[in-house]
């Protein structure tokens, strides 16, 4: 049976967002859960079209359990998309991974309870990353591959938050594969593990101090950073494409119980980003640093290309989203100026 009422949790978020703005895009009632009302009727607002379509609901923590017990009431589907994210932690453990495996466990409870047919959930490529894994020879990451960092790791007080993080996204996301392998759900899961995501924004944001993480690095570079950041890793997606595949992975009947990593074919970093930003945006000239230090690493990939064959999904170019998200930068520092 298709879906007609989708929750989304995170839905004021970034990537979120988006996601409603598809749902919405193929006549889906959608419910959105967030932190804030406020932002919830702000993205109400701006989509007045929508208005009979969308509803919100406020939960203040969405790790703690039973949470979402009233939220799933007459929902058929849910794209779990809120997860904690900080790297600014005393305790890796407390405020990283327990937050970000109760979230999950929260969630699934709450869809056993109801008539819930599926359950989409936005994990990470921190969950497939071997960081000890090196080439020569040539590898690609596949939706087969797992993260070997053990809890213990992850957890231990002397590691540090970016490896915590990873740690909390993979044991996250085995949380909720165990959750099926017991074998009593009612429901199917998809998980998504995307690298990092860029892209314009929809949620509900007034200043580019108030963009996400990995767009205000984007920002930055053209603001004139000095010196640029380096990337982690070479894959990354337009947020555009990552929510039409996460839509896809609810609407398509026969991806259930599958593992994706969307990411576009091309590397990036965030050298061809500045490279990018003085082609296109004449201003950049006096703001953006120069160097040609920077190498994309190539010498392994990453399958995004499971995702356009099974999902439908067709990726957008490095410079479009750069372009694209460095115009709306440009719009909102000038809007909040005035």
């Amino acid at each position: 049976m298709a879906p007609s009422y989708v929750l989304v949790t995170g839905a004021t978020g970034f990537i979120g967002a988006h996601i409603v703005d598809v749902l919405l895009s193929h006549g889906l009632k959608v419910r959105g859960a967030t932190r804030s009302l406020a932002k919830g009727q702000a993205m109400i607002d701006a989509r007045p079209k929508y208005t009979s379509q969308l509803d919100f609901v406020e939960i203040d923590d969405f790790e703690r359990t039973g949470v979402f017990e009233e939220a799933v009431k007459g929902i058929d589907s849910v794209i779990h998309a809120a997860s904690p994210f900080t790297y600014d932690t005393k305790d890796n453990e407390k405020e990283l991974i327990i937050p970000a495996i109760n979230g999950v466990k929260s969630i699934l409870d709450a869809a056993s309870k109801s008539d819930v047919k599926r359950v989409v959930i936005t994990s990470s490529f921190a969950s497939v990353l071997d960081a000890d894994r090196k080439a020569p020879p040539y590898f690609t990451y596949t939706g087969k591959d797992w993260n070997p960092l053990t809890y213990e790791e992850a957890a231990d007080p002397a590691t540090s938050a970016v490896i915590a993080y990873r740690g909390s996204k993979k044991f996250a996301e085995l949380e909720a594969w165990n959750f099926i392998k017991k074998g009593d759900a009612k429901f199917d899961i998809v998980t998504l593990c995307p690298p990092m995501t860029f892209g314009p924004v929809v949620h509900p944001v007034r200043t580019v101090e108030q963009l996400n993480e990995s767009n205000a690095m984007l920002w930055k570079i053209a603001s004139g950073h000095n010196p640029l950041p380096v990337a982690r890793v070479p894959f990354w997606i337009d947020v555009r494409d990552l929510a039409k595949a996460h839509v896809e992975a609810l609407l398509r009947p026969e991806v259930g119980n599958k593992r994706y990593i969307p990411a576009a074919p091309e590397g990036f970093s965030y050298q061809l980003a500045a490279d990018i930003i003085l082609k296109e945006f004449p201003w950049a000239e006096r703001t953006v640093t120069k160097t040609t230090d920077q190498v994309i690493d190539q010498s392994h990939g990453l399958d995004g290309e499971t995702v356009t064959k099974e999902l439908g999904v067709e990726y957008k170019s490095f410079k479009q989203t750069v372009v694209d998200l460095v115009t709306q930068a440009v719009d909102l520092k000038r809007n909040s100026t005035k």
